[in-house]
């Protein structure tokens, strides 16, 4: 569907738990509170909002947390996601780390895509980031080979972090490797990104230069969302950019946001949401959740305002929001 502006929705993010097995800084230290299970969404509930959705022409979701896969039940419900009526693509962004098992699961269910979260293949560095006890880099590397052999279309996000910036060309070098894209994220000023230096993409572009002097921006679509994506005839993969501060891209912005307690966010940096959860639980008809879809995703906002930080409105963090 059309929102005001005329931009095509066709996308949501939904986050299905707010809880996670890592603490990374930017994200939710160990300080973070959970939300009571009675405050997030059934299953039964998500599925009933995407049947929703589907009508109105939204027919690709992620599937967030948190980490999606400290729910147990996840990979079932991504199977019946799958076979929704009018959902064309169901894909998952995880840290990885409990992801190996669960492989042979999610390929059967026809999941479309994964992304894995690695900001950093220095061991040490990594557990001092997300708390991790143990080689966790090691252990995202040998599932990305397993994605890789399997022919699961696969990302890896890299938060652009101060403490990781010379770590980038380490990162880009598993495109070098493996069909594997790797995307380079400008840290949010949402939740505890708030309080942290945020590093140039465009310094990390010109590192990455100095490793593959033919990188060239390319017009392939690669996914749903906004990355801009970089070629070289040294890289299996393609290297690709989020740089939704430094570089806005709100005109082709094509999705919503479903919070693990059922909020309906039409852009990240606004703390104006639609209570999903509560009309289910009042009894709500389809035809009620399908009209209030329809308002929220009819009113997104022109833009967002991460650029003036004194308008920023949303100050969840990134785990209660979904990533």
């Amino acid at each position: 569907m059309l929102d005001q502006y005329g931009r095509t929705i066709d996308y949501m993010r939904i986050s299905i738990t707010d809880r996670c097995n890592l603490r990374c800084r930017y994200c939710m230290p160990e300080a973070v509170e959970s939300v009571s299970h009675c405050d997030v969404l059934r299953y039964e509930e998500i599925l009933r909002i995407c049947r929703a959705a589907a009508r109105l022409g939204i027919s690709k979701f992620k599937i967030t947390g948190g980490e999606p896969l400290v729910r147990e039940g996840c990979t079932e419900f991504i199977e019946h996601l799958k076979n929704t009526e009018g959902v064309d693509q169901v894909t998952l962004t995880t840290n990885g780390l409990l992801l190996a098992d669960k492989l042979p699961a999610l390929y059967d269910a026809g999941i479309d895509g994964i992304n894995i979260s690695a900001d950093t293949l220095d061991s040490a560095r990594y557990g001092e980031i997300t708390g991790y006890k143990g080689n966790g880099t090691q252990k995202l590397l040998e599932v990305l080979e397993k994605c890789s052999a399997m022919g699961i279309k696969t990302k890896v996000n890299a938060v652009l972090l101060e403490q990781t910036e010379n770590d980038a060309p380490e990162l880009a070098g598993i495109a070098e490797r493996l069909s594997v894209d790797v995307r380079f994220i400008e840290l949010m000023p949402i939740g505890f990104g708030t309080t942290m230096k945020r590093v140039s993409p465009d310094d990390i572009l010109a590192v990455l230069r100095e490793s593959w002097p033919d990188l060239a921006e390319t017009d392939e679509k690669r996914g749903n969302g906004p990355a801009h994506y970089y070629k070289s005839s040294g890289l299996k993969g393609r290297i690709g950019f989020i740089d939704a501060v430094s570089h806005k891209f709100c005109s082709e912005c094509n999705r919503v946001r479903l919070t693990s307690t059922g909020m309906l966010k039409p852009c990240l940096c606004y703390s104006d949401t639609t209570d999903l959860r509560a009309l289910i639980r009042s009894g709500c008809k389809d035809e009620e959740l399908k009209s209030a879809l329809e308002r929220a995703v009819y009113q997104k906002p022109r833009a967002h305002c991460f650029d003036d930080g004194a308008q920023i409105t949303e100050h969840h963090i990134m785990s209660q929001i979904g990533g």
